[in-house]
């Protein structure tokens, strides 16, 4: 009940105009920004924080716009899947599996409205799980201590990489590099200055805000100079829409079980949306049987994934609010975003900040209502984004990101700083090396240190309390387990993945 009526206070604040326009604004931007392939939800949140910054816009007004661009990115993605066999972001690739081929039988229109309501229903369902698990593992988490919160932090960086990460390795090896970024600047308990080289600018450490803009969209704008990709892409024709009830019916059941599976994979640490997407698409596979059509134009087949990956964006949310622990690259931005404005996510943020908290829960399903609206009637017009040439499109997103950090601080010298990151990100990208972790590691180094040197502080400098309780245990196995089942189980998924998307590839060449 407690739970209800906390919801009904979030309402009051998500149905002001103020929030329900920067929610409709939010999933307008979101949606152009993931119907874009390679920009995604993590480049579009990233471009648009200090935009917020230099709007002067409320904690709340801030989170609901970039939750919205969030939700509203996730959405955008099937829309390349469906239309270009590209996918907008990483989660949509399992989209192109039937989305595409239902696009060459002349039910392009069809796949974009099952795909929005299914995402609907995935974020929706999603959005409810959260309602209810949320304050849950939020009272569960006022348990922890500095040492559980040390190991809570490591099981983070281990399950970076995730399920289907590539290259362990290189996951620890970008996590290093943002912890070593982390200690830039002057100590707060000792005073000591350190990496700073007598830099002024330096001694309050590295904006983690320039770094995420120069990081995520600087490196895509060095990468779409490279590619020369100037022109607009060749999509396929979209035919008037002649969806029957019979047909969301249908995908119901379907969209139904993604959500559930999406949304879980949401909140275990090292899953995902990618993950997500996979499974929701794979077991409803096994389910319908030789009955369907997967691979050729199953409605079904464009419902599950759909599903399963703005269910998983959702439940990535629950660990970001409740632990402070980030369980997407999008959520890591949004963390960066809430340490910005001196809220600290975790436990106490539901009872420190509750109006906040409620409120973008509550914008969340006011955004996915505003969302299904928009995607079905007005999907004509996002797609007419997909024919406009890359190369008057990056350079405005170029254009606001550099005007969003300069009038965050008026200084020149964080313009550097931001093309000098982006530089890095490039060069990470050059050599698959993952740059979300790099932004994690500069997020949580400084509460990761101020946990471990607490713990240290009340054991006498014994570092077997770092696992002294059941629960410090508990994390650092889970750690263990995300950091060797990549290795084993990651490249099978891949595999299989792969093996999926290259027999839609070869069908859709084949025109079957």
């Amino acid at each position: 009940m407690e739970t209800i009526n906390l919801l009904m206070q979030g309402f009051a604040v998500a149905l002001t105009p103020e929030s329900i326009m920067f929610a409709i604004v939010g999933s307008i931007l979101g949606t152009l920004i993931g119907a874009l392939p390679g920009l995604g939800p993590a480049n579009g949140v990233a471009i648009l924080i200090p935009l917020a910054f230099s709007l002067g816009l409320s904690p709340t007004s801030s989170l609901i716009l970039l939750t919205s661009v969030y939700a509203g990115a996730m959405y955008g993605g099937r829309i390349s899947s469906i239309l270009l066999n590209i996918p907008g972001d990483e989660p949509a690739m399992m989209t192109c599996l039937d989305g595409y081929p239902m696009a060459l039988k002349g039910r392009a229109a069809e796949a974009l409205a099952i795909s929005a309501i299914a995402s609907f229903i995935g974020s929706f369902i999603a959005t409810i799980g959260l309602v209810i698990l949320a304050p849950i593992l939020a009272k569960f988490a006022l348990k922890f201590g500095p040492a559980e919160y040390f190991a809570l932090f490591a099981l983070a960086f281990a399950t970076l990489g995730g399920i289907t990460g590539k290259n362990q390795f290189k996951t620890l090896m970008a996590a290093a590099l943002g912890l070593m970024i982390a200690s830039v600047g002057i100590d707060l308990s000792t005073g000591v200055q350190r990496y700073t080289f007598n830099t002024l600018e330096l001694f309050e450490g590295v904006d983690f805000i320039i770094a995420i803009v120069g990081l995520f969209a600087i490196s895509e704008l060095l990468f779409f100079i490279e590619r020369h990709a100037g022109d607009g892409l060749k999509q396929v024709a979209i035919n008037r829409l002649q969806l029957t009830m019979k047909d969301i019916i249908k995908v119901l059941p379907t969209s139904i079980r993604g959500a559930l599976l999406g949304f879980v994979a949401g909140v275990l640490p090292g899953a995902g949306a990618s993950l997500g997407s996979f499974i929701s698409y794979t077991l409803e596979k096994k389910i319908v049987g030789d009955k369907g059509e997967f691979g050729n134009g199953d409605p079904r087949g464009v419902a599950a994934p759909e599903a399963g990956n703005n269910g998983a964006a959702s439940g990535a949310l629950v660990p970001m609010l409740t632990l402070g622990v980030p369980g997407s690259g999008t959520t890591a931005v949004l963390l960066a975003m809430l340490i910005s404005l001196n809220i600290t996510p975790g436990p106490m943020l539901f009872q420190q900040n509750a109006d906040l908290v409620w409120g973008v829960i509550a914008a969340l399903f006011v955004g996915n209502l505003v969302l299904l609206l928009l995607n079905i009637p007005m999907v004509g017009i996002f797609v007419k984004l997909l024919s406009v040439p890359p190369k008057y499109l990056m350079p405005v997103v170029t254009l606001v990101a550099s005007v969003g950090i300069y009038s965050v601080s008026h200084s020149a010298l964080d313009l550097y700083f931001m093309v000098a990151f982006g530089g890095l990100g490039y060069v990470l990208r050059k050599i698959d090396i993952p740059l979300v972790p790099v932004i994690l590691g500069m997020l949580l180094g400084p509460e990761m240190e101020k946990s471990l040197r607490h713990a240290l502080v009340l054991s006498d400098g014994e570092w077997s309390a770092l696992f002294n309780s059941g629960l410090s245990i508990g994390l650092w196995t889970v750690a263990l387990l995300g950091l060797i089942l990549p290795m084993v189980v990651g490249p099978i998924i891949r595999a299989k993945m792969n093996q999926s998307k290259t027999r839609a590839k070869a069908k859709a060449e084949l025109g079957l």
